[in-house]
């Protein structure tokens, strides 16, 4: 994943409605969701969401396809797990990270 890739991607879940409909999506899984239940669950008006699906899939964190008349919106699992992968790249040194008992110790 490109640095660049990366900033864009982190902007975009730096913002809490954007980052709560992501988890939202996560949590779906592969089934995704539409934007009106989305909207509903989150508690988000429709135009508000529009604005953040929007900027959710310009960073490629999610995609979205029409089914009919809906459009389905799923998390990006490719490009979440690459944006995870470049924030753990360098972890403890390239060695397997500390168990979590030990994770306050790790200075890493």
């Amino acid at each position: 994943m490109q640095e660049t890739d990366v900033v864009r991607a982190l902007a975009a879940l730096a913002q809490e409605v954007r980052l709560r409909v992501f988890r939202a999506l996560v949590v779906a899984g592969p089934a995704g969701l539409t934007p009106s239940d989305l909207a509903a669950q989150l508690e988000v008006a429709p135009n508000t969401l529009s604005f953040h699906l929007k900027e959710l899939s310009h960073a490629g964190l999610i995609s979205q396809e029409r089914q009919g008349r809906n459009l389905i919106y799923r998390a990006a699992f490719d490009t979440m797990n690459a944006l995870l992968a470049y924030l753990t790249e360098n972890c403890c040194e390239g060695q397997g990270c500390a168990p979590a008992d030990a994770a306050a110790s790790c200075h890493c």
